[in-house]
C-alpha cells in the first residue's frame, strides 16, 4: 500500500488536503470519489519521521476538552476544528485538524480514531464509538477522565516509592561493581588461606560474581531491556495485551488496584448505556470496550452471547475470569427489581472506592520492599567477606 496526498473539494465546495493510503493512484481516485470528494491534485506523499504517540497529560487534556465540546451540544466536526486553533503543539493540531477532516468526509469516528491507533491508547475509538451510538459520549469520556487521573495517581505513587530507593540501588551498584572490581579479588588468596582454601557458599559466589561483575552487569541490561521490548510487542495487538493484562492482575497490590479500576469504569459506562435503553448483551460489551480492557471485552463478549442464547446472566459468568460473582450478582439482582441503573452505578462507586483504598496499600507497602532489596544486596555482600572469619573463629574455639 502506498500513501498519496490529495487536494478535493467537498460536496459543500470546501477544500481539503489530506493523505490516503492506496495500492496505486487510481484505486485512491476511487476512494476519494466514494467519500463524496471531487479531487483536484493527487500525488505520492513524501516519507514522513514515524509518529509518537500523544503524550499522556496531553491525552488527559485533549479527552477533557473533547468532553466539554459534546457536553456543549457542539458538532463534533466543528468542536474539534475550534479546539485545534487553541492547541500550542504543532503536531497535535495538525492531528486533531486531520482527524475533523476524515469525519467532515463522512469517515466514522471509530475509524478516524482507529486510522491514528499509534497516537491514541488502545480502544479509544471503540468507545468513542460506544458513546455516539448511545448518545452519552460526555459521560464516557468523563468518566474515562476520572479513570485515567487514578491511573496516573497510581503510577506517581510507583514512581515516588521507587525512586528513592532505586536512587540508592544505582549508587551501592556503582560502589560495590568498583569494590568487587579492585578490591575483592585481592583478598580471595587471604580468606582461602584463613579456611584452609575451604570457602562458604556465600563467599565463593562473591568472588565469583567479583571476577565476572562487567558481564553480569550487561546481562542485567540485556535482561531489562528485552522485558521492556517484550512490553511493547504484546501492546501492538488484542492477544498480546490480553496476556499482559494476565500477568498484571497476578502481581500482587497492583494487580487487584488494577482489577477494581477496570470493573469501576465498566460499571459506570454501562449505569449510563442502560439509561440509554441498551439491552443487557448490548450493555456488556459495550460497557467493556469503555473499561478498555481486552480481557474483559473477551469475556463480556461470551457473556452477552450466552445471555442472547437465553442463559442467565450468573449461569453464563460462572466460568467468567475476570467479572466477579459479586458483580454479576448485582446486575441480576438489579434487573429483576428494576434498579440496574442505581446498582451498576453504586457497584462503579464501590468498586472505585476500593481502587483507592488500593493505591494506599500499596503505597505503604512498595517504598519498605524496596528498601529490604535494596538492604539485602548489601548485607549479602558484607557477610560474604566476614564469613571467612567467622569460620577461623569458630574452629580456633572448638579447638580450644
Amino acid at each position: 500500500m502506498a500513501t498519496f496526498q490529495y487536494n478535493a473539494l467537498t460536496s459543500a465546495g470546501r477544500l481539503m488536503k489530506g493523505t490516503v493510503e492506496a495500492g496505486s493512484p487510481d484505486d485512491a481516485r476511487h476512494l476519494l470519489d466514494d467519500m463524496g470528494l471531487t479531487v483536484n491534485a493527487l500525488d505520492a506523499a513524501t516519507a514522513e519521521r514515524p509518529k509518537t504517540a500523544v503524550g499522556r497529560n496531553e491525552f488527559l487534556l485533549f479527552n477533557q476538552q473533547l468532553a466539554s465540546i459534546t457536553k456543549a451540544g457542539i458538532p463534533l466536526e466543528r468542536g474539534l476544528r475550534e479546539l485545534a486553533r487553541d492547541v500550542s503543539s504543532k503536531s497535535m493540531r495538525k492531528l486533531i485538524d486531520d482527524i475533523a477532516a476524515d469525519l467532515e468526509a463522512g469517515m466514522s469516528i471509530e475509524e478516524a480514531f482507529q486510522k491514528r491507533e499509534r497516537h491514541f491508547p488502545p480502544l479509544y475509538g471503540r468507545i468513542l464509538k460506544a458513546g455516539v451510538e448511545t448518545g452519552r459520549l460526555s459521560e464516557m469520556l468523563t468518566s474515562l477522565n476520572r479513570h485515567l487521573e487514578l491511573s496516573g495517581h497510581t503510577r506517581r505513587i510507583i514512581f515516588e516509592a521507587v525512586s528513592y530507593p532505586a536512587v540508592i540501588f544505582v549508587l551501592g551498584s556503582v560502589i560495590i561493581s568498583l569494590v568487587f572490581m579492585f578490591i575483592i579479588p585481592e583478598f580471595r588468596s587471604v580468606l582461602e588461606e584463613m579456611v584452609g582454601g575451604q570457602l562458604n557458599v556465600i563467599t565463593r559466589f562473591v568472588l565469583s560474581l567479583a571476577q565476572n561483575i562487567v558481564p553480569f552487569w550487561i546481562g542485567v541490561a540485556v535482561v531489562v531491556g528485552a522485558l521492556v521490548a517484550g512490553l511493547s510487542l504484546l501492546s501492538a495487538s488484542p492477544g498480546g495485551r490480553r496476556f499482559r493484562e494476565g500477568l498484571l492482575l497476578h502481581v500482587p497490590v497492583v494487580g487487584r488496584l488494577y482489577h477494581h479500576s477496570i470493573l469501576s469504569r465498566m460499571a459506570e459506562a454501562m449505569a449510563m448505556l442502560v439509561g440509554a435503553g441498551c439491552d443487557m448483551p448490548e450493555c456488556l460489551r459495550l460497557g467493556a470496550v469503555a473499561a478498555g480492557s481486552e480481557r474483559l471485552i473477551q469475556d463480556s463478549e461470551r457473556l452477552a452471547a450466552q445471555i442472547e442464547q437465553g442463559r442467565n446472566i450468573m449461569e453464563a459468568g460462572a466460568s467468567n475470569g475476570v467479572l466477579p460473582r459479586l458483580f454479576l450478582y448485582s446486575v441480576q439482582l438489579g434487573a429483576q427489581r428494576n434498579e440496574l441503573q442505581d446498582n451498576l452505578y453504586s457497584l462503579g462507586d464501590m468498586y472505585a472506592d476500593q481502587a483507592r483504598a488500593g493505591q494506599s496499600r500499596l503505597q505503604s507497602v512498595l517504598l519498605p520492599v524496596m528498601l529490604i532489596v535494596v538492604g539485602a544486596f548489601l548485607a549479602l555482600a558484607i557477610l560474604a567477606m566476614f564469613l571467612p572469619m567467622i569460620q577461623v573463629v569458630t574452629s580456633l574455639s572448638a579447638a580450644s
